[in-house]
């Protein structure tokens, strides 16, 4: 069952990044040029998921289990310390740069990837090849183990 909620929950994510706009990187990027032609669409878009993501992590805080019956483990460290702030700003340069961050990079590349026999692949596949790439580097060079 869990797996069968994963599956719809993911499908969901990824079609409303689509229909949001989240996986066309000149959208983000218009967005991103506040000096510029500044699109503010993708404004709402994340306005609306952060007052969702409010309203359902209350609410999950008090169930004791997921719908798919696993315990339910939301994390309780609110500590903000350099390795956080530089991973946000890591992650700001990376979707400045790319027009990506990683969810909409993923959905991109599976239509990239769905398309491939006709234009090959492009831009989401590179910024997922230095996505993983990073999470490498971090994993060896970043992580106390």
């Amino acid at each position: 069952m869990g797996s069968l909620i994963g599956f719809f929950s993911g499908l969901l994510f990824g079609l409303g990044l689509i229909l949001a706009g989240m996986t066309n990187p000149a959208k983000v990027k218009a967005f991103l040029d506040l000096t510029g032609a500044w699109d503010p669409s993708l404004a709402l878009v994340m306005g609306g998921a952060v007052v969702l993501g409010i309203v359902l992590f209350a609410r999950a805080a008090r169930r004791r289990l997921a719908w798919s019956g696993a315990p339910m483990e939301i994390p309780t460290d609110r500590t903000i310390d350099r390795r956080l702030v530089l991973g946000g700003v890591l992650f700001g340069i990376g979707w400045g740069i790319g027009g990506f961050c990683p969810g909409p990079a993923l959905v991109a590349l599976g239509a990239e990837l769905g398309a491939a026999h006709n234009s090959g692949l492009g831009s989401a596949a590179i910024f997922v090849a230095a996505m993983l790439a990073g999470m490498v580097l971090h994993d060896k060079f970043l992580v106390k183990g």
